[in-house]
């Protein structure tokens, strides 16, 4: 089964393939995995998002305007403060399974045998 579903993007597949890889090193940080997860349930502002992460407000700046900037979130300015909502919610879904596989995948490896065969 291809990755791409729809057969009419195949001869674009190549940019396709970069921009996808794109997306999964914004991704790849896990600040901004991190960020993702504060804001996955409603828009957040600046403020609520450094404090659901422990990141600085500054990092979380600097990262919110990379995922901004990819499409992966939406901002909104109210007054003096930004705010922050997933733009996509296709991503959180890919995500979402990623980080339910690996959360399950951790499960196992704390069994008896991760654990010396107790």
């Amino acid at each position: 089964m291809a990755m791409i579903s729809d057969p009419s993007l195949e001869d674009d597949l190549a940019e396709v393939l970069d921009r996808a890889a794109e997306t999964f090193a914004i991704l790849g940080s896990p600040a901004r995995l991190r960020i993702l997860q504060a804001v996955c349930d409603g828009e957040r502002s600046v403020t609520e998002i450094v404090s659901q992460t422990g990141l600085s407000q500054t990092n979380v700046s600097q990262h919110l305007a990379l995922m901004f900037r990819a499409g992966l979130l939406s901002r909104r300015r109210s007054g003096s403060q930004h705010f922050y909502a997933v733009a996509d919610a296709d991503v959180v879904a890919v995500c979402r399974v990623v980080c339910n596989k690996v959360a399950a995948n951790g499960q196992r490896r704390r069994g008896p045998q991760a654990r010396g065969g107790e």
